[in-house]
């Protein structure tokens, strides 16, 4: 699965960067992305929920989770996708510049405010969007990828829908108030798992609590990456048409899961709310595996935000947007479930001078990927000198896929086993990502 995804993602990207710079390609329109439009009424409350386990892509729980909604600055994931992807395939280094161009110097609060003229890295490029959520660099970032941001927010929802995100659209790269960007609490978990899957040698930008730059310290708006163990992204929005929104994620017991909450009264209440759905999801599935049949709803006490509502005119950088409002539409048809279906074969060389050894189980877990195979050889070394005890009885191996991604993986590990090296990889904040067979 992963070689065919990788290939239909070269295919597309091929195709939407050669239609985005050479043709000049605007953003699809909704009639030709068959997305509903939003009608301004506020009679539907704006709450919307998923959990889904990150392993398997199982739903666990959901709440209007395929609803039309403004993702605010939830938006920026699919920014940092597309930067991720262009650092794993060689395009861009994380020491390269990102010019500030007029356009991005004047995007609306909240940014990093750097001058029209100079430039930033793009490491810092990265930090100020995950951490200040910078309306003025996640343009810039665009600019530099797609050349204009019109042309980036169409390579976006070409992604998106190449992903499984299939009731989205982007119409630019901040999440900054826009009637017609919208999507839905399903595509922003299948955009928060494919970055995490696709890019785990980058997913621990989310996890930034704050950053220097130029003398001066950023701090971050997440707040449940202080206050809730084992969560480690992934990303804040607000606007007043969206209300509070968080893409989150939390390791525990080896296991991870992925929510999204739209709609929020409040930040407290969105991030109660976040915690309250994962803590639940991770006693449902502790639970489950004693034999017991429950689910998170059944153990969830439910309030929706369906009071008034106060909050401050801007957030987090995703500006006011008071005037619109939101009213459910029908639910459209929800995109099948995505599975992680690794190929766990024999014909995969183990790492340069350890011997193969006979797997005792079908599991694997997948500690990064990158755009060469050396690269992905001295990812497999440097982890099996710092957690020998985790995969001293796995194999080493580079799974090679179309489009030139090299992932690195211990394949033939029991269940137990990968979920025990994960959870001690990802607590010293390396990437791993536990892959089950079939």
């Amino acid at each position: 699965m992963f070689a065919k995804l990788t290939s239909v993602r070269s295919a597309l990207a091929a195709l939407g960067i050669a239609g985005a710079m050479l043709c000049g390609l605007a953003a699809p329109t909704l009639a030709s992305a068959q997305i509903p439009y939003l009608q301004m009424n506020a009679a539907e409350p704006k709450y919307a929920a998923i959990v889904i386990d990150a392993n398997s892509g199982e739903m666990l729980y959901e709440k209007r989770a395929d609803s039309p909604r403004y993702p605010a600055s939830v938006t920026k994931i699919m920014t940092l996708y597309l930067t991720f992807e262009a650092l794993s395939e060689g395009r861009l280094k994380l020491t390269d510049r990102v010019p500030i161009s007029s356009h991005a110097a004047a995007q609306a609060p909240t940014k990093l405010g750097v001058p029209v003229g100079d430039s930033i890295s793009v490491d810092e490029a990265i930090r100020a969007m995950t951490v200040k959520s910078a309306n003025d660099i996640a343009v810039a970032m665009a600019e530099r990828l797609g050349g204009s941001e019109s042309r980036f927010a169409a390579l976006m929802t070409l992604r998106g829908q190449e992903l499984g995100m299939r009731n989205s659209r982007f119409v630019n790269a901040s999440g900054l108030p826009d009637s017609r960007q919208i999507s839905t609490a399903r595509d922003l978990a299948i955009l928060s798992r494919a970055t995490m899957r696709d890019f785990p040698q980058y997913y621990s930008y989310f996890s930034i609590k704050g950053f220097e730059f130029r003398g001066r310290y950023i701090p971050g708006h997440n707040r449940l990456l202080t206050n809730m163990p084992g969560f480690d992204g992934l990303k804040t929005g607000y606007t007043n048409a969206s209300g509070y929104n968080l893409a989150g994620s939390a390791v525990r017991d080896g296991r991870r899961l992925i929510a999204v909450v739209l709609g929020g009264s409040s930040t407290a209440w969105r991030d109660n709310n976040m915690e309250d759905l994962l803590t639940t999801g991770f006693d449902v599935l502790k639970r489950r595996s004693h034999g017991e049949r429950t689910t998170i709803a059944a153990n969830l006490y439910e309030d929706e935000p369906t009071g008034p509502i106060m909050r401050p005119s801007t957030e987090e950088g995703d500006g006011d947007q008071a005037g619109l409002k939101i009213v459910l539409t029908d639910n459209p048809r929800p995109p099948p479930a995505m599975k992680v279906s690794p190929t766990l074969k024999a014909a995969q060389a183990p790492v340069k001078g350890k011997p193969a050894k006979k797997p005792k189980g079908e599991w694997a877990v997948q500690v990064g990927a990158f755009k060469s195979k050396s690269l992905a050889n001295e990812q497999l070394a440097l982890v099996r000198s710092r957690f020998a005890r985790f995969v001293a009885d796995a194999e080493g191996a580079v799974e090679g896929a179309a489009g030139g991604t090299f992932r690195a993986q211990f394949q033939g590990l029991t269940a137990e086993a990968a979920r025990g090296a994960c959870q001690a990889i990802t607590a010293k904040r390396q990437p791993c990502m536990i892959l089950s067979p079939g």
